[in-house]
């Protein structure tokens, strides 16, 4: 049974959805989420998934009929609607659901899908993203579309919901979800595993890692700090990751509170081309954990992501470099924390590099194409710094942790941004904002001018 402990209740920025211009097949109309509850059995050998998916939502306008995101390769067996069996058809990524009575606006939905299939990854213009098997076990990358790929759901950023998940899978494999681990329950063969997610979440974040794993306590508090890794990358990972609790205690500094329950790093026994972040954990690959601190950079990136991303999310996949320039900012931050190069040396480095090649899209509105190109990264970077040299550092901080705050589990734009630094500055910012978001050639490098 689901635990009954208080959720947090998500908190939306519009009264209904408008489906993202960038992915305008994913998402849905008419209804919003408030809670999934997924019950997963996974064989790992077989690759064999068979689940539940209960959908708690409520509709905003009145529904003959409703869809829902769901991948192809997974086969829906049954479907009720508030108790009672319902007709759907399953085409082109989409499980359509008719009721058998209309659900009037304000109407409480409870939807349980049955489901199950061989789960594998979907296509899309950035490659193949969500479920993806590896040598001995599985995980989820489902950044932008790839949720979809293991259950049904409402897959857009804005459409943040707390997740109940159960995980079944064969001994000896370690499953890890999002959010606290409540309970695990071993019979035979298998062991359930079963976490909460009350903090309100994005379905691109929702994700499972299945390994033989050796699980770590690196710090119980106040920010409990996690590991799972092979045995066999232990010293290695005593080397590359030995700063992970200073890295969570100086972003809190920086950031403001640690937003979820807690956070574990967890190393594949695989290779893998990036990390990849999660609510509550990150993933990376065997190369990033090779007893060097080469990787520490992206240690910091999937780290800030808790923060940026993940507790405050973008409602529209078009302002990304919410995400993606905080994250890589906050690398900077620490390496001149740590007593490596410092924030501004890198913002020349990396500003030299976009004058060589650089990119004739605008940061506030990419494109699909460009929206996790590494220029989008290092521009929004340097933005953050154009703006922390004009502000100075004390309100520059102030300002990121009043972001973190008021934006704490909820989905935000580049206006919400935009707005909220206009209090932290006696001066117009306006220059920056149209130099370095709104125009696609690249400004010079920024300078101090204190505030008149």
């Amino acid at each position: 049974m689901p635990n009954k402990r208080r959720t947090q209740e998500p908190t939306l920025t519009g009264g209904y959805h408008e489906l993202d211009s960038y992915l305008p097949r994913s998402g849905n109309l008419g209804y919003r989420i408030s809670r999934y509850d997924l019950v997963i059995d996974y064989r790992v050998a077989s690759n064999r998934m068979t689940a539940t998916a209960t959908i708690t939502a409520t509709s905003y306008q009145q529904l003959t009929r409703f869809g829902l995101d769901l991948a192809g390769s997974m086969r829906v067996d049954r479907v009720t609607m508030n108790g009672k069996r319902s007709r759907h058809s399953h085409r082109s990524g989409k499980l359509s659901v008719t009721p058998a009575s209309p659900i009037p606006p304000g109407g409480a939905m409870t939807v349980v899908v049955r489901y199950g299939g061989s789960p594998r990854p979907v296509r899309s213009q950035w490659g193949t993203v969500g479920w993806e098997e590896l040598e001995d076990g599985a995980l989820c990358a489902n950044q932008p579309n790839g949720a979809p790929s293991w259950f049904p759901c409402d897959d857009h950023p804005e459409a943040k919901a707390p997740f109940h998940i159960e995980i079944t899978t064969d001994n000896p494999y370690y499953a890890l979800a999002n959010g606290r681990l409540e309970s695990t329950k071993r019979r035979g063969s298998q062991t359930t595993w079963v976490y909460d997610q009350v903090e309100p979440m994005s379905t691109y974040l929702a994700s499972i890692q299945i390994g033989q794993y050796e699980h770590r306590t690196l710090t119980r508090g106040p920010v409990p700090v996690h590991a799972l890794l092979p045995s066999r990358l232990s010293d290695e990972f005593d080397v590359s990751f030995q700063r992970q609790v200073q890295m969570v205690e100086a972003f809190t500094e920086m950031f403001g509170p640690y937003p979820f329950s807690q956070y574990t790093a967890v190393v594949t026994d695989d290779e893998l081309e990036i990390p990849l972040e999660a609510e509550t954990f990150s993933t990376f690959g065997a190369n990033h954990c090779d007893g060097t601190q080469d990787h520490e950079r992206l240690i910091a990136h999937e780290l800030a992501h808790q923060w940026f991303g993940n507790s405050v999310t973008c409602a529209r996949w078009r302002d990304i470099w919410l995400h993606e320039g905080f994250a890589c900012y906050s690398e900077w931050l620490w390496s001149q924390h740590s007593g490596g190069r410092s924030a501004d040396e890198w913002a020349h480095h990396y500003y030299d590099k976009l004058a060589d090649d650089p990119s004739s899209q605008v940061l506030a509105d990419p494109g699909p194409e460009e929206m996790f190109d590494d220029w989008l990264y290092k521009r929004g970077a340097i933005t953050l710094h154009a703006l922390r040299l004009r502000l100075g550092d004390g309100e520059f901080f102030a300002l990121l942790q009043r972001w973190t705050d008021k934006y704490r589990y909820q989905a935000a734009t580049t206006e919400d941004f935009i707005a909220l630094a206009s209090t932290f500055s006696t001066d117009s910012l306006g220059d920056i904002w149209q130099d370095w978001l709104y125009s696609s050639e690249l400004p010079s490098f920024p300078t101090m001018r204190p505030n008149r």
